[in-house]
């Protein structure tokens, strides 16, 4: 196998309708050698026997996805979701891929810079934990449309900027083609990002209607 394959990923979300043992098993007859699972399909056959599956496969996980969802209108959500990021730690470490991806979370009463400055304060609370159990954490933007619901980090540069003030090797990015691809300034950022970027998506998409 050569260089670029012997660094190929399935994404689990590329194969959503299939579980932790039919996607490993497809990765197997494909000549996939890494996975990045996803924890509601992890949950749905147990932490440990999808550990075992992937072993038995003879795959590596590339990353687990996701941590994150910081921004909550109460502190005891917070801190509830704070303690979900640090369980996702765990999660990863036995099922043996060293890099957590984080979707960041959308604001809970459309205060987004309110919910941004939550994001970062989340991971500031994580990473010491992660880093302590050899876990990296990876920022991923989100097409804009998802603002709303699901992350208020929307840009490459908002990630690269707060991997930048937090300053840690253990925090990155991870950037999906299918978030970033409209960014007028993309290319200068993922240049910005050489160094920390710890996973790159790499898919196409439909056009029309029901896409986003």
């Amino acid at each position: 196998m050569n260089g670029a394959l012997a660094r190929l990923s399935l994404n689990q979300m590329t194969t959503k309708p299939w579980g932790v043992r039919e996607a490993a098993e497809g990765c197997a007859r494909a000549g996939m050698p890494w996975i990045g699972l996803w924890r509601d399909k992890v949950a749905e056959d147990g932490l440990e026997e999808s550990a075992r599956l992937i072993r038995d496969a003879g795959l590596k996980v590339s990353s687990l996805c996701r941590g994150g969802m910081f921004p909550a209108a109460t502190e005891a959500e917070r801190a509830a979701r704070i303690d979900d990021n640090r369980r996702a730690v765990d999660e990863a470490l036995v099922l043996g891929t060293d890099v957590l991806v984080l979707v960041c979370g959308a604001a809970p009463d459309r205060d987004l810079d309110a919910a941004r400055r939550m994001v970062e304060e989340g991971i500031e609370r994580v990473l010491p934990y992660a880093e302590q159990a050899g876990v990296r954490l990876g920022i991923e933007p989100l097409h804009p449309a998802f603002a709303a619901d699901r992350s208020v980090i929307s840009t490459l540069a908002e990630a690269n900027e707060i991997a930048r003030r937090i300053g840690s090797p253990g925090l990155g990015v991870v950037i999906d083609v299918y978030h970033v691809w409209w960014d007028p300034v993309l290319y200068a950022e993922i240049e910005r990002a050489r160094g920390h970027i710890f996973g790159f998506h790499v898919n196409d998409w439909l056009r029309g209607e029901g896409i986003l």
